[in-house]
This record gives C-alpha cells, structure tokens and sequence, in this order.
C-alpha cells in the first residue's frame, strides 16, 4: 500500500529533520507510479522505496543541499537512454522519473499531521502541488472531500480546482495542466489504509494478520472466545474486538471500503457473520473453508453481494502461512483493480 501512512508516523514521531521526496511524472516504464513518496532523515535512515535502488542514493547525496538551504528542488532521471554514463545502462527500465524534493520544515509538518488525521478518520485527501522555474514548490494545498483547504497557497485557490472532490471530476495522479493558472499542476489522492476484518482469531488468522498488518492494511481481529483473542497472538492489529457477531459487528463500525474474511471454522458462528456482513456490501467477503462446507453454508438464503470462496488465490496453497499469502495477493489485486478503475488508468 501507499507509503505515506509510515512516513506520516515517523514525521509525527521523530525529532530529526527529514526530507520528502515525491514522484511527480513518469514517462513510460517505472518501477513506482505517479504519487509514491518516501522520506530521507538526517541521519541517513529512509522510509519507503521510489524504486528498486538506484533512484534512492543519488537522491540520498542531494538531502543534506534540502536540508542546508530549506528550499525544494525537482530532478529528472532519464533511464531510457543507453549511453553508458546514463541511468538506462544500469537500470533498463526504460523510463523518465521526474521526483521532486521537500524539506519537512514545521509549517509542512503541521500539514502532515492534519493530513494524517484525516486519514486516520478514513476520509480521502487531494494534494495540488504548484511549481515555480526553477522546479520548487511554490504552493501546495491538500483538499478534503467536504473541500476544506489546508496547505501554502500564497495567492487564491482556483474555484475550479474545488470541482475535483467529485469523483466524476477528479483526475488520475500526475501533472496536469490548469487553465487557470496557466501553469502545470501535480495533483495526487491520499485514501485512508485499506481496512482487513479478520472473523475468527485462530491459529490460522495469525500470520494473515501480520502479513496484511506488513503490506499496509489496517487490521482488525474479532472473535467471540477469549483466549484467542490475545495481543500476543496480534501484536501489529489495530483492534482486537471481543465478543459475538451480533455483538461486535456494531462497535466495527463497518463500510463498503472494507474487506473481511470469515475463518471462526464454527459452522453456525461463519453462516451468522456471511448473512450480517453481506448486508454491508463490502468491497471483498470470504470465506475460508472448502467448497462443499461454504456452499451449505450459503444455503442457508440468498446472499446480496459477492462472496469469494474458498478464499485466496489457487496457488495450490497448505499451512497458514501459504493460505494467508494466497488471501493476502487475491486481496491485493481487487484493491488495486479498484484503484486504477477509480483514477482512470485503465
């Protein structure tokens, strides 16, 4: 997932000046897209990846020239080239990455931390970024859906820039060009981290919720037994509920951007929880168990949503770990196939 949510962390929880370095065009083949952002600290540390290394130490050298005059810069790298001084003999990627660099100073500090907010309030965020000559940032402004602006716009912010809080209108991530402001505008969508509901705490629901935990989802686990539910078993969690179907399900609070997956292996408790959750739609359901288990299950009444069974990729997966890393990439692709479709690069 997005990196911005661990950078957003380390900015709130470090007292080390750092340096944000954001993809903001790409021409042709890259190993990151329009929008990935990760952070240099002072001390040589780095959260996130633009690509598979070679873009990250030589912006690296550049860091402590951010830091020294506290002013941003932009580069291009052109790995299309194979002329052997250029990037395209190394990497063979094939593209051009233009990445521009910020310092963290406290005024964009202070805007992280509201960004984060939001985005711990599950509610998606535009940034508009607006360049001078000489490739800085001159302006910058973040814009909610319920369009409050927050951010560095020194003169007004375009009445027409508003109309991309509508999803109809919102353009997909990378530089445009506004009338205007008769300039070019990156412009790029933050979305809350993707929610994994996890209906069963056994055994079985332990490595699938550190590895969706390690890929960038929010993890919540609910169970009605006790002993299971232990922070020792979920230490990377978000919440651990407690309790029934009838129970939790109210104090989840869910919605249709959630994916959730039923594995209590009780026949009764996973047919209470498919019949509940489908009421929801949600954006994924499914159910771990064979086949001829879930179709009985379901043959309960009619479901109204889709529901993914048996759960995972075929990827002829055994043990937890194996299934976890099948759930995990079956989830990961409908969550990607939603983003594209939503920013409009397919």
């Amino acid at each position: 997932m997005e990196e911005i949510h661990r950078i957003l962390e380390t900015i709130q929880h470090t007292d080390l000046r750092s340096v944000l370095a954001t993809i903001i065009h790409v021409e042709g083949s890259a190993y990151r897209k329009e929008g990935t952002s990760m952070l240099f600290l002072e001390d040589g540390s780095q959260v996130g990846v633009l690509s598979a290394g070679c873009l990250e130490a030589a912006l690296a050298l550049s860091v402590p020239d951010i830091l020294a005059s506290a002013s941003s810069r932009s580069f291009m790298f052109d790995m299309q080239s194979s002329h052997p001084l250029s990037w395209g003999e190394e990497t063979g990627c094939g593209g051009v990455v233009h990445v521009t660099l910020e310092p963290v100073n406290d005024v964009l500090a202070e805007h992280l931390s509201t960004l984060k907010k939001y985005l711990d309030d599950r509610s998606e965020v535009k940034l508009i970024k607006r360049f001078g000559p000489d490739g800085s940032v001159s302006d910058y402004g973040f814009l909610t859906r319920d369009r409050h602006l927050f951010g560095e716009w020194r003169e007004e912010f375009p009445p027409s820039l508003l109309e991309w809080t509508s999803p109809e209108e919102s353009p997909k991530s990378g530089m445009k060009f506004v009338a205007a402001l008769q300039s070019d505008v990156f412009v790029h969508t933050y979305y809350p981290k993707p929610r994994l509901i996890l209906f069963g705490a056994g055994p079985d629901a332990r490595p699938l919720a550190a590895m969706a935990a390690n890929t960038g989802f929010s993890v919540i686990v609910s169970d009605w037994r006790p002993d299971y539910c232990q922070r020792r078993y979920f230490p990377d969690a978000e919440s651990i509920v407690t309790g029934f179907p009838e129970e939790t399900l109210p104090l989840i609070h869910l919605t249709s951007d959630d994916y959730a997956i039923v594995m209590t292996h009780n026949f009764r408790r996973d047919q209470e929880l498919v019949h509940l959750l489908a009421e929801r739609q949600l954006d994924y359901l499914g159910i771990l168990g064979s086949k001829t288990r879930t179709e009985r299950l379901l043959r309960d009444g009619p479901v109204q949503m889709k529901v993914f069974f048996p759960v995972g990729l075929k990827i002829g997966a055994e043990g937890p770990e194996e299934i976890a890393v099948s759930i995990l990439a079956e989830i990961i692709y409908i969550y990607r196939t939603k983003r594209k479709l939503a920013s409009g690069s397919w």
